[in-house]
C-alpha cells in the first residue's frame, strides 16, 4: 500500500476515524485513499478555518482526536486562528499538512513556506517524515501526542512523495501518557488552606468543568465553606439538570476583581491564574487580590480526579459524591409569546426551550450572557465557549460537535460580526445534515469593541472611528446568506417570533438559521 493508505489505516487503528478537510494538489493521494479506507469519515469544509474549528468541536465532545487535512503552509495559516482556540481548549487534534515532494523543496515553488514556524504557534508536537518508512510510526506518535495530557494540536507534515510512495506499513497505536500524580505536599497545602477558615475559592477549568469532577470539587468546597468559580471561557462546561452550577469569572477585569476581592487562598484545578484579557491604562493585568496565596493544585496534565479525592480525605470524610447545587438558581422560565426581542427575552427563550442533552456553542460575544445565566435551570447540556478568544470559532465548533454527537441538538449562539469569519460552515452543516440551530445575534455592530473603545481610554470616538465598529452599512442579510449555502432560515423581530422559530428548529432534523434582530428601536 502507499503512504496515504497506510496513514489513514494507522489513524483509524489509533481511534481517529473522522477527518475535516480542505485538500489541495499535494493531498490528492490522501483523498484517493479514502475510497480504500471506509472506516474514515471525511467531512469537506470550504475554508481551512472551518475544518480546524470543527476538529476542535469534535474533540471537545468526543474526547478523541479528529484529524484535519490542510494544504501546505497557506492552508495551515488559514486554519491557525481556530487551531489557536483548540490549543487553549486543550483539544486533541491531529493536523495533517500536505507539503511539496521532498525533492521539490529546493525549487522554492510559489506555495513553498516555513511550515514548522507556522505550526510552532499552536502545535505541541511536530513531525515531518522524510520517507514512507517513517510515516506510519509518525502518525501513531501524533495521535498519542494529541491525547496528551493535556490534549494538544499535533502537526504531521505529509510530503507528496511520501504520500504516493509504495511499501508503507500500518503502525499499531502508540502508548499514551498517563496523567501525572499530584504530590502529597501539594494536596496537604491545599487542605491546610481549606481548613484555615480564611476566605478560600477553587478556580476550576479544563477537566474540572465536567459534571462529575465539578460536583466533587463542590462537595469539598462545601465541607470547608469555600467558593467554586469557573474560568471565564471554559472549553466544555457540563451544566443544567440539577448539576452543580459554579460562579463564572467575569470577562471584564474590574468585575472579576470584585468577584475575587477578599480571597486569601485561590486553589487552581485545571485552570490558570486569572489575568485580564487585555492591558488597560490604570487597570492591573494580574487579577488575584493582594495578599491572596495562589495554590497550583492541579494542571490539565495532572490527575485532577485523584487529587480531588485525596483532598477530600484530608478535609472531610473522603465522600465527594454528595449532591450539591448553588443556591439561587431560578426555575425554568416560560418561553415569551410576545414583546420586544432583546438579550433578556432571548435568554428567556433559550432557557425555556433548550432540549435536554443539547450542546451550546457560544460565540455570542456581547449579547448572550442572559442565555447562559438563564439556561442554568434547563435540562442537562454542555456549554462550549471561545476558549482562545480568536473569533470565528462558533459555527465550525457547532459543526464538529454535531458530527461527534449525532442525535443531540446543537445550538450555536453566534454574534453577527464573528459569524462572517467562517460562514462557510453553514454549507458543511447542510451537506452533513447536521442537527444545528444557528441563532445569529444581529445588532449590526462590533458591540464589544464599542465598549472597549472607552475601556482602553481612547478618545470618545468620532464618526470615522465609530464607522469602523459599525457593520450595518450595508446590512448583512443572514437569511439570504444561509439560503444560498443550503440552510433553511428565517428572521425573528420580536420575542414571540424567536420562541416559535426555536421550537420549530429544535423539532426539525438538520440545520436551520434564525436571524434574531436585536437592534434597538
Amino acid at each position: 500500500m502507499n503512504g496515504a493508505q497506510a496513514l489513514l489505516r494507522t489513524l483509524v487503528a489509533s481511534g481517529v476515524d473522522t477527518c475535516f478537510m480542505n485538500p489541495g494538489t499535494s493531498e490528492m493521494h490522501f483523498v484517493a485513499a479514502l475510497d480504500t479506507v471506509a472506516e474514515m469519515r471525511p467531512v469537506l469544509a470550504l475554508f481551512e478555518g472551518v475544518a480546524s474549528g470543527a476538529a476542535d468541536g469534535y474533540a471537545r465532545m468526543s474526547g478523541r482526536p479528529a484529524s484535519v487535512l490542510l494544504h501546505l503552509g497557506p492552508g495551515l495559516a488559514n486554519a491557525g486562528a481556530n487551531l489557536h482556540n483548540a490549543r487553549r481548549a486543550a483539544s486533541p487534534v491531529v493536523a495533517v499538512v500536505g507539503d511539496h515532494a521532498t525533492y521539490h523543496e529546493r525549487f522554492d515553488a510559489p506555495l513553498q513556506s516555513d511550515i514548522r514556524s507556522l505550526a510552532s504557534n499552536f502545535s505541541g508536537w511536530y513531525a515531518r517524515p522524510a520517507s514512507v518508512d517513517e510515516l506510519s510510526a509518525s502518525a501513531s506518535a501524533a495521535v498519542a501526542a494529541a491525547y496528551g495530557p493535556p490534549g494538544r494540536v499535533a502537526t504531521l507534515v505529509l510530503p507528496a512523495d511520501v504520500s504516493w510512495s509504495d511499501g508503507a506499513l500500518v503502525s499499531p497505536p502508540a502508548q499514551r501518557e498517563r496523567p501525572a500524580k499530584i504530590d502529597d505536599a501539594t494536596v496537604e497545602r491545599a487542605a491546610a488552606a481549606l481548613r484555615s477558615g480564611r476566605p478560600t475559592a477553587f478556580l476550576v477549568g479544563g477537566p474540572a468543568c465536567r459534571a462529575d469532577l465539578l460536583g466533587r470539587v463542590a462537595s469539598v468546597a462545601a465541607l470547608a465553606g469555600a467558593r467554586v468559580i469557573c474560568e471565564t471561557l471554559p472549553a466544555r462546561l457540563e451544566r443544567g439538570g440539577g448539576r452543580f452550577e459554579p460562579e463564572r469569572l467575569a470577562y471584564l477585569a474590574e468585575i472579576a476583581m470584585t468577584q475575587l476581592e477578599g480571597l486569601e487562598h485561590l486553589i487552581l484545578v485545571g485552570a490558570a491564574p486569572p489575568v485580564s484579557f487585555f492591558a488597560y491604562p490604570s487597570k492591573p493585568s494580574w487579577l488575584v487580590p493582594p495578599g491572596c496565596e495562589v495554590h497550583h493544585f492541579a494542571s490539565s496534565s495532572e490527575d485532577c480526579s485523584a487529587g480531588v479525592d485525596a483532598l477530600a480525605c484530608l478535609v472531610g470524610d473522603g465522600n465527594t459524591r454528595g449532591a450539591t447545587r448553588r443556591v439561587g438558581v431560578e426555575p425554568r422560565p416560560q418561553a415569551p409569546e410576545s414583546g420586544p426581542l432583546d438579550s433578556r427575552t432571548l435568554g428567556q427563550a433559550v432557557a425555556a426551550l433548550l432540549p435536554d442533552d443539547a450542546i451550546v456553542s457560544d460565540e455570542s460575544i456581547s449579547s448572550g450572557l442572559a442565555a447562559f445565566v438563564g439556561s442554568a435551570s434547563a435540562g442537562p447540556h454542555d456549554w462550549l465557549t471561545l476558549s482562545g478568544g480568536a473569533i470565528g470559532q462558533g459555527l465550525p465548533l457547532a459543526l464538529g460537535a454535531a458530527v461527534a454527537c449525532p442525535g443531540r441538538r446543537v445550538l450555536a449562539l453566534q454574534a453577527d460580526g464573528s459569524a462572517m469569519y467562517t460562514p462557510q460552515a453553514l454549507w458543511s452543516m447542510a451537506r452533513e445534515g447536521a442537527d444545528v440551530t444557528v441563532v445569529i445575534l444581529s445588532n449590526r455592530s462590533y458591540a464589544i469593541l464599542n465598549m472597549e473603545l472607552g475601556r482602553v481610554e481612547a478618545s470618545a470616538g468620532g464618526d470615522r472611528a465609530r464607522r469602523m465598529l459599525d457593520i450595518g452599512d450595508p446590512d448583512i442579510d443572514f437569511v439570504a446568506l444561509a439560503a444560498g449555502l443550503g440552510v433553511p432560515a428565517r428572521r425573528a423581530s420580536d420575542a414571540g417570533e424567536l420562541s416559535a422559530a426555536l421550537a420549530e428548529s429544535f423539532a426539525t432534523p438538520g440545520p436551520s438559521l434564525i436571524e434574531a434582530d436585536l437592534r434597538r428601536r
